[in-house]
């Protein structure tokens, strides 16, 4: 029975979420609704951050739902209703951004981070691979200076007093 439940739980997680859209909100004229249910797909929810506004249930999501149905019923095109909500929010209202300067850094910064993160490790590889450079040879200057230093080690290392 736990079992069976479980399944059934993990079922349920799995499948898309409901609209948030409560009845009360629905507009009464069929194209109009549609036409604002295209425009909360495209716009996300300042709560949640990784929804749209018409799948949030956060009260500022349904505030913003109401708010372009009104827009809608006053008049304003699809555009005009999400140029309203962009002047008051911002880019990041949108849930795909526009691709302008100031939003260069959302655009491009994963990409430039993963190229940042495959070059330094294309050189740490690079450098593992790389054949050791031997040291260069003594001068004679060096050699008299090292036989110098280590010229009673062979008598002492063979056991001489």
């Amino acid at each position: 029975m736990r079992g069976l439940a479980l399944a059934l739980l993990l079922l349920l997680a799995t499948l898309p979420a409901r609209a948030a859209v409560s009845p009360d909100e629905i507009l009464a004229d069929p194209a109009l609704e549609a036409r604002a249910r295209n425009i909360t797909k495209e716009l996300r929810c300042l709560v949640c951050q990784n929804q749209s506004i018409d799948d949030s249930n956060a009260p500022l999501a349904r505030d913003l739902r109401l708010l372009v149905r009104a827009r809608l019923r006053a008049g304003d095109s699809d555009e005009a209703a999400l140029a309203y909500i962009v002047a008051r929010y911002g880019d990041f209202v949108l849930l795909r951004p526009p691709v302008k300067a100031t939003t260069w850094l959302l655009w491009f910064g994963p990409l430039v981070l993963l190229a940042g993160a495959a070059l330094v490790l294309w050189q740490r590889a690079r450098k593992k691979t790389a054949a050791p450079i031997a040291p260069a040879p003594l001068d004679d200057a060096e050699q008299k200076k090292l036989a110098a230093l280590i010229g009673d080690e062979p008598s002492r290392s063979r056991g001489s007093p």
